[in-house]
């Protein structure tokens, strides 16, 4: 089965992202296929470099970009949540004078016509997120 994943939960705030991340790791042990994973809303600050958590705390942002790297994933960030947050790919840093960027490699930004396209190549869309 292929899924894809919609993550709309900063690390911390509340479970969605953690939630999002197990669901992520059980699914592919199950040998079935992500085909992406969109961070939208909240959900992009778990694409930001600049989080700096105590040591002996779970990192996040490093465990999204190890599954990501380690299972080939592809994973978008909202471009208009992204810049809205202050996440930025060296593109839109220099786009908007911006003195640096923050998106994490294997991260890349984009539109909402991804999450239109992984809607339809994907056999299940899975969202995580708080219900607003």
């Amino acid at each position: 089965m292929k899924f894809s994943i919609i993550i709309l939960g900063a690390p911390y705030t509340d479970e969605a992202a953690e939630t999002a991340f197990r669901f992520a790791q059980a699914t592919l042990k199950k040998d079935h296929e992500i085909y992406r994973l969109f961070f939208y809303h909240d959900g992009v600050h778990n694409a930001s470099s600049l989080m700096t958590l105590p040591q002996d705390e779970v990192q996040p942002t490093s465990r999204w970009q190890q599954l990501i790297e380690e299972h080939q994933l592809d994973a978008v960030v909202c471009i208009a949540s992204a810049l809205r947050r202050g996440i930025l790919n060296k593109g839109e840093a220099r786009r908007f004078s911006k003195p640096a960027d923050n998106l994490l490699a294997g991260f890349k930004l984009a539109g909402l016509g991804e999450l239109v396209d992984a809607a339809l190549q994907s056999d299940k869309l899975i969202t995580f997120g708080p219900c607003s």
